[in-house]
């Protein structure tokens, strides 16, 4: 009798001891030393899954797994998808992570005042993405960072970005000041487009909209540049001076040949310079011209900002820029 109590014991402690052992293989660190990419393809079983995940590293071995997933896991299904398996990740996070969906985000990054151009070559370049878009509508996209999966399409992710712009459009029109010089959102997003385009210091930006709205109430041209450059590049940079033929042009978007707005758009304008031109800085100033820090000095008055564009061509000379 003392012998098989003892040999009872001994089971006892083996039994413990595997179970000790198996939940710190479950729920203890997994093998992967660096984290690891696997994809699961779509109608994929748990078993083919974990194969994968053994190949990859992510497990130490999927026979193993996959009894422990049927013993500590539940019977919730795996979704097919990218996975990006953290180095250490234990095994039970493993099946949570599968049965969770959470699959590797990737991202389309929309800079403001991308013209649609280079938002077309930026989703065609971007990387598992499926099938082809057109160039979209100029000011029908807004800028954002914007996540996709292997596998999704690129007319998908376009939706998604012009389903914003429409969103925050509709948004911001609804909460527009009184008074102000665009008539529709259409108007909005073609002079947001331009004050996008005239300064890069977001504390200018309804310093900017209040002097083309003052200019467009007067009936005055806008004389913005990038309105003469749009035409020749479709938004993209000129790399050299605009040419004397050009601020001539009468082709719809030049505003220094047309009182008014452009015909259209000539980028994508962010949140802040819809916003701008919503609500723009009540001011008496009709011009404004660069001070050579990447920003602007505004005047009233014509003498006043013909005495600036001279400090600002002496500032050139001096730089050696004329």
């Amino acid at each position: 009798m003392r012998k098989l109590g003892c040999f009872g014991v001994l089971v006892m402690l083996a039994l413990a001891g595997a179970a000790f052992w198996a939940v710190s293989q479950w729920g203890g660190a997994g093998p992967a030393k660096a984290n690891v990419t696997v994809e699961v393809p779509a109608g994929a079983t748990l078993s083919a899954a974990a194969q994968a995940m053994e190949k990859a590293g992510a497990i130490g071995d999927a026979t193993t797994f996959l009894w422990m997933a049927r013993i500590f896991g539940d019977d919730a299904p795996i979704q097919a998808g990218e996975y990006r398996v953290p180095a250490g990740i234990s095994q039970s996070d493993v099946l949570k992570m599968m049965q969770g969906g959470k699959t590797l985000q990737r991202f389309v990054m929309v800079p403001e005042g991308m013209p649609s151009i280079m938002v077309h070559e930026r989703l065609m370049a971007a990387p598992h993405l499926d099938g082809s878009v057109a160039v979209p509508a100029e000011g029908s996209v807004l800028p954002d960072s914007y996540a996709y999966a292997r596998g999704d399409t690129r007319a998908k992710v376009l939706a998604s970005m012009q389903a914003a712009m429409t969103k925050y459009l509709a948004a911001a029109w609804a909460k527009r000041k009184p008074g102000i010089a665009v008539n529709t959102p259409e108007e909005a997003i073609i002079l947001a487009s331009i004050v996008e385009k005239e300064t890069g210091k977001p504390e200018e930006r309804r310093m900017v909209a209040g002097v083309y709205s003052n200019r467009l109430k007067r009936g005055m041209p806008l004389q913005a540049d990038p309105t003469v450059i749009y035409p020749v590049t479709k938004g993209k940079p000129l790399g050299r001076r605009i040419l004397r033929s050009e601020l001539q042009a009468k082709n719809g978007y030049n505003t220094y040949a047309s009182a008014g707005l452009p015909i259209g758009p000539i980028a994508n304008p962010g949140r802040a310079s819809i916003d701008a031109v919503l609500d723009p800085e009540q001011t008496n100033a009709l011009y404004f011209v660069a001070d050579g820090s990447g920003g602007h000095i505004f005047a009233d008055t014509l003498e006043q900002h013909n005495a600036n564009v001279q400090k600002w061509y002496a500032l050139r000379r001096a730089r050696g820029e004329m």
